[in-house]
């Protein structure tokens, strides 16, 4: 006969396996969903910089392999909250040219980077505006910590939507900055330079770094 006192310590063990073998499971697909989306995310940024780079219209194909860029770092990748500016006034930003944009705040966006809490302005072109099919493109320009040093120094751009906004919140990945085309040719295009209200007090190491190219003339 067996012992009772053994049996119900032979099933509790089995019963402790079985929830241990659960648990590691349960681990198990939580760090492979993860690993998943981290790679995802990655594949799919390198795919986005990829034709960024493949279209681009001012660098040439021989002089592409000199844009470079951050590695992914999907922490600079943040959910901001979108406070509108009603009735914003027009005013004029000034560009690499010396002639002027005219923009207006369309709202102002809160987030944090590295748990430090940040803001910008992200503005509305009133050139655009006259066009139905751009109408709904907004401008994000900032200044950071490495502009200048890993990166060009007037600033770098991200592009939104009006339809990229739910609920009050936006999506801003600091992984898709940009430079303007002044980073590529001096003296042709007129590159609005960010306001002050746009210059963080921190560096985003992310998106695109400095052209290794010496600006043509």
């Amino acid at each position: 006969m067996h012992d009772g006192r053994n049996l119900f310590t032979f099933e509790k063990s089995i019963i402790t396996m079985t929830y241990l073998k659960q648990f590691l499971t349960i681990i198990f697909i939580l760090i492979a969903t993860a690993l998943f989306a981290q790679n995802g995310y990655k594949d799919s940024l390198r795919q986005y910089i990829d034709a960024y780079v493949t279209q681009h219209e001012v660098v040439g194909d021989n002089d592409k392999k000199l844009m470079q860029f951050f590695p992914a770092d999907e922490s600079y990748r943040v959910t901001a909250t979108f406070s509108p500016v009603k009735d914003g006034e027009w005013f004029s930003i000034p560009t690499s040219s010396g002639r002027t944009k005219m923009y207006r705040k369309y709202g102002q966006l809160r987030f944090k980077i590295h748990e430090v809490e940040q803001s910008l302005y992200v503005y509305q072109s009133q050139a655009l505006l006259q066009n139905p099919q751009l109408a709904s493109y907004l401008f994000l320009p900032f200044v950071d910590e490495t502009s200048g040093i890993e990166t060009y120094e007037t600033g770098r751009y991200i592009d939104l939507m009006i339809s990229d906004i739910e609920n009050n919140l936006i999506s801003i990945d600091f992984n898709k900055a940009y430079n303007p085309y002044c980073a590529y040719v001096s003296g042709v295009y007129s590159c609005p330079i960010p306001p002050k209200e746009n210059r963080l007090k921190i560096a985003i190491r992310a998106g695109e770094k400095k052209y290794l190219k010496v600006h043509q003339n």
